[in-house]
């Protein structure tokens, strides 16, 4: 019989731990968008330095909620409270299971009452399609997936074009394209820009802690877009970057968001079975992979809470969500706290230098970014040769000079705290993004998230400034 669900698959594979770690998907894949442009060194140097433009059309899932029921519904799936969250205003929106467990993350867009876009990871797009497939919520869903990873010449279209322009040089292109100053846009709130002549919607974001302003409007509109920015920019002398593929994954180290969880879907009776046999075989928690040193037979052991992540204080504690009864329970528990890992560069290029030797190497480092599967998991050890948390993110930041990982550790762990990595897995695995190699111990000390002091000192109050479990604000 065919395996035409999740379930039918764990079940082939022996369970969702030897079903991930032996996935052969491949490396994550940021398609369509070349790899560089220029030199990822340089397009990295530009979001600090002077501008750059990131092309996000293809990454991401887009998800658009609309009808009388859209807010309810919404609000009911997230834990996110939707007080004060009007019109042309964005969130962090944040799923989880009836467990309390994080399944993913998008930003969700409220362009009117009744219509909400939603963008990011397949996860947290495939909950919401089924919480609206179980219920009764008078809601439409229109779903377009990100393209294809290796679409081997294939004609791809989105929906809409998506992109971000950042950098200190950034508002001499926004007045430049705007054909005067651009409204004074509040941090993750939305207004109405013009583009040669496009008037299109602009949200006021930054994704390596510099200013910037994210676009977007119908895909037809896409080259027309890119080419006014461009022009724009030597018009009025900013050397403003196009970052490729390579760069653009690192620049969450230096923000401090890490992008790819594990979904807590894999175990769980009631909703979360009902949810695994409604998943597809192809879908991508079917096909995903984990990889890293760290290996449990307890696929739960992967899983992580929004406290864990930063998340916590926007919980809407008033309204009700699913996963509710379980978040209460968690939320003065010693939860473990999200931090950014730097590497001993002694240590580091140790593990490098093996790739030049006779024998069997440390296992390869990639820069700028060398996770190799959907979701890392690499053990980090305290004194005693105790775990103390786990390595979930990791890259090569040129404007720090180091590598960086991003991940949780144990709640008494400080910065400037010293911790061991263990770099490369314990025994070989199907996954088709890995070669023989052998462990390696990596020094990392803990340090501030955000990394970068720019985000730290001047992003506005968010997730990324504000501490684990602070209270919540609605008016994020």
């Amino acid at each position: 019989m065919a395996e035409n669900n999740l379930s039918a698959v764990l079940k082939a594979h022996g369970g969702a731990v030897k079903l991930l770690r032996n996935s052969k998907i491949g490396i994550y894949v940021y398609p369509v968008v070349a790899p560089e442009f220029s030199n990822w060194r340089s397009e990295q140097i530009a979001w600090r330095k002077s501008a750059v433009l990131f092309d996000q059309t293809h990454h991401m899932d887009e998800l658009i909620v609309e009808g009388p029921d859209a807010a309810a519904f919404l609000e009911n799936v997230a834990v996110n409270s939707f007080a004060n969250f009007d019109s042309n205003r964005a969130k962090h929106f944040v799923p989880v299971t009836p467990a309390g467990h994080v399944i993913g993350d998008m930003i969700i867009f409220r362009e009117r009452d009744d219509k909400f876009v939603l963008v990011g990871r397949a996860p947290t797009a495939n909950w919401v399609k089924f919480q609206q497939a179980i219920g009764e919520h008078k809601v439409r869903l229109v779903h377009d997936p990100r393209s294809d990873s290796r679409p081997d010449g294939k004609a791809i279209y989105r929906t809409h074009y998506r992109f971000q322009i950042q950098g200190p040089d950034a508002n001499k292109i926004f007045d430049k394209i705007n054909g005067g100053p651009v409204p004074d846009v509040k941090f993750f709130h939305v207004d109405w820009i013009k583009i040669g002549s496009r008037r299109v919607r602009a949200l006021r974001h930054g994704m390596a802690g510099a200013p910037g302003l994210e676009v977007w409007g119908p895909y037809a509109d896409k080259h027309y877009i890119q080419s006014t920015i461009l022009e724009a920019a030597r018009d009025v002398g900013v050397d403003l970057r196009l970052v490729g593929s390579r760069a653009y994954s690192t620049n969450t180290l230096e923000s401090g968001w890490i992008p790819s969880p594990l979904p807590g879907i894999y175990t769980g009776s009631g909703m979360l079975q009902d949810y695994r046999d409604w998943l597809g075989a192809d879908s991508y928690e079917a096909m995903g992979s984990i990889g890293g040193s760290f290996v449990s037979d307890n696929i739960e052991d992967y899983y992580v809470n929004p406290f864990e992540l930063g998340y916590g204080f926007y919980i809407g504690w008033k309204k009700e969500f699913i996963g509710k009864d379980a978040l209460t329970k968690l939320k003065d528990r010693k939860n473990r706290q999200k931090v950014t890992l730097e590497w001993n560069r002694d240590d580091l290029l140790k593990v490098v230098a093996s790739g030049f030797e006779e024998g069997t190497p440390y296992k390869w480092i990639d820069f700028p970014q060398p996770n190799y599967a959907s979701t890392n998991a690499d053990i980090l050890m305290g004194k005693g040769k105790k775990m103390v948390g786990m390595s979930m993110f990791n890259g090569y930041s040129f404007n720090e000079r180091c590598m960086l990982s991003l991940g949780v550790v144990d709640a008494d762990v400080k910065v400037g705290d010293q911790l061991t990595l263990i770099w490369g897995e314990p025994e070989a695995t199907g996954k088709t993004s890995t070669e023989a190699h052998k462990q390696a111990e990596i020094r990392v000390l803990v340090a501030p998230t955000p990394y970068s002091r720019e985000a730290r000192e001047n992003y506005a109050a968010s997730w990324r400034t504000r501490l684990t479990n602070a209270t919540f604000d609605a008016s994020v």
